[in-house]
């Protein structure tokens, strides 16, 4: 055999190798993690200034991954080296599902492909109770609270409290997302929420300012969670305040009760605080809660009813009465049971 074809034949050999290599690289990187004996997602931190080899030992360590000497570390590292594209990775934190294979996560790594987090600011709570959910949050750096004063003063010296400022709504993040770009997020948008239903509010609507809007709006949602109660409810709160008559709202009144355990008494509506709209004209200084888009909507086109009152029945709902008379009748069966 003369030279050339010995070459011939060394270079064919090493070809043949290296696609036969090649292949099972392809096939290698290809296979999910499901085949292990473990099928629980991984929530990857990857750090800035960490390499591929901390990726690949987290994601063998967590899905146990065989380390014979077919398949090990080093011999993953060589395969995505040469077919994964693992030179340019983003720090971040990232799921990795049991069906992803080895291809999935350099592409979400290099493509900065984040796990999306998210926390739910719920209707009817209070600023202290978001707050509360806030600190709670996984992977939202900052203290609630902190942030909070911070926009509040922001926003400057006319600004009490955020009470009933921030729109109810499901916020979505990356890890290491700032509370104080959720709550900006949250005033922002009801700040564009507040001004739509400001201008499409009706005649009927009972209060002179968008502020005012946020007050009786606050006070409907925590008086009703059903949808199509709301514009009843404010019916009421509307023919109360046309003709100058109290408010006479709990939900008010143990708003401005420190540290309240939850027993309504006799005393707290004799007692006269600044939201006890039983001692009070008007609406009370400030909104008691976070309301709805569906409450501020609303407080803003009330139904036009001739109900003054209402009370909760045995449904969940509520029983609308004209006059004083037929409220008490619904007071003393649904609430005193003496009928």
């Amino acid at each position: 055999m003369t030279l050339l074809k010995r070459l011939f034949v060394i270079v064919f050999f090493f070809v043949v190798i290296g696609a036969g290599a090649l292949s099972y690289g392809y096939y290698y990187l290809s296979q999910p993690f499901i085949s292990s004996s473990v099928n629980e997602p991984l929530i990857l931190e990857f750090p800035k200034g960490k390499h591929a080899r901390y990726v690949i030992t987290q994601v063998s360590e967590h899905y146990a991954l065989d380390e014979s000497i077919w398949d090990n570390k080093q011999l993953r590292y060589g395969f995505s080296r040469l077919l994964g594209g693992v030179s340019h990775l983003r720090a971040g934190v990232y799921e990795v599902k049991p069906e992803h294979n080895w291809f999935d996560v350099w592409s979400m790594v290099s493509n900065g492909d984040e796990l999306q987090f998210s926390v739910t600011l719920v209707e009817g709570h209070t600023l202290q109770q978001w707050l509360f959910t806030l600190n709670s949050a996984p992977y939202l750096s900052g203290d609630a609270k902190s942030a909070a004063n911070a926009l509040q003063e922001s926003l400057g010296p006319t600004v009490d409290s955020l009470e009933g400022l921030l729109l109810p709504e499901t916020y979505t993040y990356r890890a290491y997302s700032t509370v104080s770009g959720i709550l900006k997020n949250a005033y922002e948008s009801m700040q564009k929420t507040l001004a739509d239903v400001w201008s499409n509010r009706s005649e009927a609507c009972p209060v002179e300012s968008p502020y005012e809007l946020l007050i009786l709006a606050s006070i409907i949602e925590k008086e009703t969670g059903i949808s199509g109660e709301r514009s009843l409810v404010a019916s009421v709160f509307a023919n109360r305040l046309a003709i100058g008559m109290r408010l006479q709202s709990d939900p008010t009144t143990i708003y401005g009760i420190e540290d309240f355990d939850g027993n309504l008494t006799r005393a707290h509506l004799r007692e006269k605080t600044a939201y006890n709209t039983y001692r009070i004209n008007g609406l009370p200084p400030t909104p008691i809660a976070m309301p709805s888009k569906a409450s501020l909507e609303a407080a803003a086109n009330p139904d036009d009813s001739p109900f003054y009152y209402f009370v909760a029945d045995d449904t969940g709902g509520h029983v609308f009465s004209e006059t004083l008379e037929e409220h008490n009748k619904a007071v003393r069966r649904y609430q005193l049971n003496k009928e």
